[in-house]
């Protein structure tokens, strides 16, 4: 099985590749043709033309289009991703700061999503039949049809300004300073023995993690209920019930089991979207994460970052997709046959 897995994952990866050939090829050219001058705005504002020009030339831009792909190409392969225009500092500093603060906002929220997809879709398959099952439906409905950052901004107004019980700023209260270990501020947190910094730190991220949760939930709660209906009409369900067991363990032990499937290839999918949704979260709430950062970029025209943090969207999915599929093939046995 383990090197069936391998197998998997050294394909994928090897079709990662061509993607991100492309992703990246097609930032490029798109933010080149932006009316935006890297080079002008990398200089004062007294700078001379004969400055901006030499500085176009010490940048490359003077260059044809692919020649100038090809270079920021091999750079970015070294990681190497340039200068910031607007922060004057080295881009991959800057993305290696905040992605783990959206990983680990994304993680969060992932696992609140699995929790309440789980739990709704095992209460909706529960009401199936009974007077509440048409509420349950209009419930779960009424649920997918608001957005995240819908959500976000009701939690925050309820929670955070109404009944003040949450803080909805940042990662951190102003009274404790950052370790700077892996930058996972709850891991780092345990890591110095300080439970009091990762309260603090885990209240800040109730909200938008909660926020997240529940708008990528509903689609969890559907897919299983409806995977649960169309297990419980295979013949090993009846066979199940001749031989007297349960419908409380016929549900977890069998119907459970093969109900998930699906219903984790829909999570995989789920936590890409999620991953890139957490952008307007991280603005509502003010969450310093690479959100943040690509908002930032694009208010500032500075290509570098968005040219960096797109390509760092990319791959964040595409692994995120790798690990589902080898997750999927362990949970699956009849994919093992190939």
């Amino acid at each position: 099985m383990l090197v069936t897995v391998l197998k998997l994952i050294g394909r994928r990866l090897v079709a990662a590749v061509p993607v991100l050939l492309v992703v990246s090829a097609l930032l490029f050219c798109v933010l080149r043709v932006l009316p935006v001058d890297p080079a002008a705005m990398s200089l004062p504002p007294s700078a001379s033309i004969a400055e901006v020009e030499a500085k176009r030339r010490e940048m490359g831009l003077d260059r044809p289009l692919a020649v100038q792909y090809l270079i920021w190409l091999r750079d970015a392969v070294h990681g190497e991703f340039g200068q910031s225009i607007h922060y004057r500092r080295d881009v991959g500093s800057l993305v290696a700061q905040t992605l783990p603060a959206t990983l680990e906002l994304a993680i969060i929220a992932m696992l609140i999503a699995a929790a309440l997809g789980v739990g709704g879709g095992l209460l909706l398959f529960r009401l199936r039949g009974t007077p509440l099952e048409a509420a349950g439906d209009l419930g779960s409905m009424l649920l997918l049809s608001i957005p995240e950052f819908l959500w976000g901004l009701i939690l925050l107004f309820v929670f955070g300004v109404a009944i003040q019980l949450l803080p909805f700023t940042g990662r951190l209260s102003p009274g404790f300073v950052r370790p700077g270990i892996t930058g996972f501020l709850l891991l780092d947190t345990l890591l110095i023995a300080r439970p009091d910094m990762f309260y603090d730190a885990l209240e800040h991220m109730v909200l938008p993690a909660l926020a997240l949760g529940l708008a990528f939930s509903p689609a969890l709660m559907r897919v299983l209920r409806s995977s649960l209906l169309d297990v419980y009409h295979e013949d090993y369900i009846e066979q199940a019930r001749l031989r007297g067991i349960s419908e409380n363990r016929i549900l977890v032990r069998h119907a459970l089991k093969n109900a998930a499937l699906p219903t984790l290839t829909l999570a995989g999918v789920q936590f890409g979207i999620l991953f890139g949704g957490t952008l307007l979260v991280e603005i509502i709430y003010s969450y310093p994460g690479l959100g943040n950062l690509m908002v930032d970029a694009v208010h500032n025209a500075d290509l570098p970052i968005i040219q960096a943090v797109g390509l760092t969207y990319c791959v964040v999915v595409l692994l995120i997709n790798t690990g589902v599929d080898s997750l999927y093939l362990v949970l699956n046995p009849r994919l093992r046959v190939h």
